[in-house]
């Protein structure tokens, strides 16, 4: 059934990012969304055995960039391997968005968000942010769709 599922809802592709003391992450997640306007709010859903997920709990920040049209490299980057074990950032070009958390220059968008609360919801934690800021870095750019079969 997930594959029914995965195949028939569309979502984006985004790399969400965290900059806990010295240590910076990221993951791709195709599960984000905004679920408030006021305040506004977006949501990110993240498996608490993700490298990410720990961090965004100490850190109480966090990014979401939005992947461009053509950039399934970044999201395959970010989301094949752990950052426990290598650093995602080794050659990827990014800058601090004012609360201190990582945006790729390659991204369309970013969000910075302040961690206001979170949820578990079956085998992931829905982590909930208030904007604090946003911008888009790339006009005229599609962003990028998941589709299951570019990936698995």
């Amino acid at each position: 059934m997930q594959q029914v599922v995965s195949k028939a809802i569309s979502h984006g592709v985004y790399i969400v990012t965290v900059r806990s003391g010295d240590k910076i992450n990221g993951m791709t997640a195709a599960w984000v969304s905004q679920v408030s306007m006021r305040p506004l709010l977006l949501m990110a859903s993240i498996a608490p055995m993700r490298h990410t997920h720990g961090l965004i709990e100490k850190a109480r920040y966090f990014a979401v960039n939005t992947l461009p049209e053509g950039r399934q490299d970044l999201a395959k980057h970010f989301g094949f391997k752990s950052g426990r074990k290598v650093d995602k950032f080794e050659g990827i070009s990014f800058f601090d968005a004012p609360n201190g958390s990582p945006v790729l220059n390659d991204a369309l968008a970013y969000f910075e968000c302040s961690l206001t609360d979170s949820f578990t919801a079956g085998d992931h934690t829905l982590f909930v942010g208030e904007l604090v800021s946003a911008k888009i870095l790339k006009e005229d750019v599609q962003p990028l769709i998941f589709r299951w079969e570019d990936y698995f």
